[in-house]
């Protein structure tokens, strides 16, 4: 059994969002084990076609009280991406242009409508309240509605329709005036 990137992320994500600390799986040559602690690594065992051992996967994430909380945390010696988080907004470029930034609170799939066949929830330029949905986000197979946080009007969508997600990614960002 191969995990891919994004199943990786999920697994990590519903581990959050509950009291287990530990995690194992096997299924024949893989084994992988994830642990909540003050660590910041995912253990994975390779397969016999590759060296044996561990091999250390650092996971995008911050570590607090023993809980894992998806981020991007910046590093003095980052890792090469190769365009991953790329061209990821930061929540400073609007800061400056007083923006509300609707940023995603978990790792998933972003849908800008309910169905394929039903129109956007907002477009550019449209004017939105406060609780309106604006978007959903399907993780683990569930269709997550995120709400507006604000009244005002969509001044920037930044993700594309069934694109991939992060923790914390600017989606959708709003001026209040």
């Amino acid at each position: 059994m191969d995990f891919s990137l994004e199943q990786l992320k999920e697994i990590i994500a519903a581990l959050d969002q509950t009291d287990i600390t530990e995690l194992n799986l096997e299924s024949g040559d893989l084994r992988l084990n994830i642990r909540k602690s003050d660590k910041n690594v995912v253990m994975a065992t390779p397969p016999p076609s590759l060296p044996s051992g561990s091999i250390d996967l650092p996971v995008v994430s911050g570590v607090a009280s023993g809980s894992i909380t998806p981020a991007v945390v910046p590093s003095p010696n980052p890792l090469p991406t190769n365009g991953v988080n790329a061209a990821i907004p930061s929540i400073a470029d609007s800061a400056a242009k007083n923006l509300v930034d609707i940023t995603s609170p978990m790792v998933g799939t972003f849908y800008r409508s309910p169905s394929p066949d039903d129109p956007a929830f907002v477009e550019k330029g449209d004017q939105v309240r406060k609780g309106q949905t604006i978007c959903i986000i399907e993780a683990m197979k569930l269709m997550n509605e995120i709400e507006a946080e604000v009244s005002g009007r969509v001044v920037e969508i930044l993700i594309e329709n069934a694109q991939p997600i992060e923790y914390g990614q600017v989606l959708i960002r709003i001026d209040p005036s």
